[in-house]
């Protein structure tokens, strides 16, 4: 039998332009998922990063 291995997942850096797609992203309200689905980055990945900049992400309550 073949040992089953997890598909590991490569950590990437936040540019410059990352970052400014964010705020842009945050700035017109897009939903996480789809933002998600664009940048290739989770949405924990999205929410930790929105935290540290300081700015929201999603809709607002």
């Amino acid at each position: 039998m073949k040992k089953v291995t997890k598909k590991r997942i490569k950590r990437r850096e936040w540019t410059k332009e990352d970052i400014k797609e964010l705020k842009a992203h945050s700035k017109s309200r897009t939903p996480v998922i789809k933002i998600s689905k664009m940048t290739k980055r989770t949405i924990g990945a999205l929410r930790q990063k929105a935290l540290h900049l300081g700015i929201g992400l999603g809709h607002q309550r």
